[in-house]
């Protein structure tokens, strides 16, 4: 205790994220509904978030604590994601093993991959502190305690499913990391452990850029940690996976300063739940009524379409690998004739207009009538079109000269029944007489024709 610095007292609740005000944890209860537990929000969430950061109904259900998973099911738009049961178990399976001697051999890995001149880890030597707390605001101030308490203490220690948290838009989330290793440099690293294979010291690139993504959001929220025990967390995260096709473990250092800056400017760009909530009618909510044995849905299918559809959505069609509800605001999206469903892409390059109408009306020159405005004048966006349908035009009026004229298609008929295998005359004597093979029969006469 003498060695930490006077202000750690003051510290001591420091891992303990900012709570809402009691009104903002009321209408988050309200909308998700008052007898429904809050959703867990986890970093790959919260990275599918930060990617999408425009998205307010995505802010509001994930900072409501709303199941999107169940709310898709309910609407009958469910999720075509996710991972399998069986890659979830040999997940587990595999950290487990990675994880059974106490910390060795992920120390020894990262030691390994770093290079830096510091001391190696002798066994038995990497302390792995208890965790335990009630709830997650316990585990997180326990989490931050332990961590400033290892890095005091100058050795290497491993923090086994530690509890940190990030405020979203107004709300916390509370995110729980494979594992954090302290080294006796007071410097800390994120530990992800994935079950796709490292072949000859590679693996799946969108495999590998989804787990720096995950492990971004992981390291920013334990810079404010850091930040008050005199630490820091370092840029690269230790990514641990399968060697090739076996269980043995092999590790790579993968470098997240660009995740850590996207995650970063995306996050602060999202509106506060609070000011989502203030627009919304009073008594909205998504809450699924379940009936006594937790699974069935008591409410109405028009009632939940219609308070989902109160909040403006962001979509684009990389949300169907990352968003539960992406199925459903992809049809919405198509019904109302949205470009969004185009791609973000083509959605930019279309500037003003947004609806698939209005691109059509602008390429082919058509008046304006008065539920469609006229395109406006001098837009590159609108010239480019009307440019495109021209040269769209003239190649069709050309290709009825560059291609010859096909002469028309027979009538359709019965199918020709095949002819009958020929008789075979006698062996000797005078010529064969043909057989009904010799006859031409409906086939042939058809060919003819």
């Amino acid at each position: 205790m003498a060695g930490r610095p006077a202000r750690q007292p003051e510290a001591a609740g420091a891992g303990r994220p900012p709570r809402p005000g009691k009104a903002l944890r009321q209408r988050l209860a309200e909308l998700r509904g008052p007898a429904t537990t809050p959703h867990p929000l986890d970093a790959r969430a919260l990275a599918a978030l930060a990617a999408n950061p425009g998205c307010r109904r995505r802010a509001l259900l994930d900072g409501a604590g709303v199941d999107k998973l169940a709310l898709a099911q309910a609407l009958g738009s469910p999720a075509a994601f996710g991972q399998s049961q069986f890659a979830h178990q040999r997940g587990n399976t595999f950290e487990a093993r990675v994880k059974a001697d106490g910390g060795q051999a992920l120390t020894r890995l990262l030691h390994e991959r770093l290079r830096d001149g510091s001391p190696a880890p002798e066994p038995g030597t990497t302390t792995v502190p208890d965790l335990t707390a009630a709830g997650p605001q316990g585990r997180t101030a326990r989490t931050a305690l332990a961590l400033r308490e290892a890095t005091a203490a100058g050795g290497w220690a491993l923090l086994d499913h530690p509890m940190v948290s990030l405020d979203i838009a107004g709300s916390p989330a509370f995110l729980e990391p494979d594992a954090v290793v302290v080294h006796p440099d007071g410097s800390w690293t994120v530990i992800e452990i994935k079950s796709f294979p490292m072949v000859d010291g590679s693996a799946d690139p969108a495999k590998v850029g989804a787990a720096a993504r995950q492990a971004a959001v992981y390291a920013l929220a334990l810079d404010r940690v850091a930040a008050l025990a005199g630490a820091r967390v370092r840029h690269e995260v230790l990514l641990v996976c399968p060697k090739d096709f076996s269980n043995l473990p092999t590790a790579e250092l993968v470098d997240v300063r660009k995740q850590l800056a996207v995650t970063r400017r995306q996050l602060t760009r999202l509106t506060r739940i609070e000011e989502i909530a203030a627009t919304l009618p009073d008594g909205l909510t998504f809450d699924l009524r379940l009936a006594d044995d937790g699974r069935t849905v008591t409410r109405p299918v028009e009632e939940l379409r219609a308070a989902v559809d109160a909040v403006d959505a962001a979509y684009a069609p990389e949300c169907l690998s990352a968003c539960e509800l992406a199925v459903h605001c992809r049809a919405r999206c198509r019904a109302a004739g949205g470009v969004e469903s185009l791609g973000r892409g083509v959605r930019g390059e279309l500037g003003g207009l947004t609806t698939v109408e209005a691109v059509l009306a602008a390429a082919l020159g058509e008046a304006a009538d008065a539920d469609r405005p006229a395109p406006p004048t001098g837009d590159p966006a609108v010239d480019a079109l009307r440019r495109a349908a021209a040269l769209r035009a003239e190649a069709l009026r050309a290709a009825p000269a560059a291609v010859p004229a096909a002469g028309p298609a027979p009538a359709p008929g019965p199918a020709p029944e095949p002819a009958p295998a020929a008789v075979p005359g006698p062996a000797a004597g005078p010529a064969a007489v043909p057989g009904p093979a010799a006859v031409p029969g409906p086939a042939q006469g058809a060919a003819c024709r």
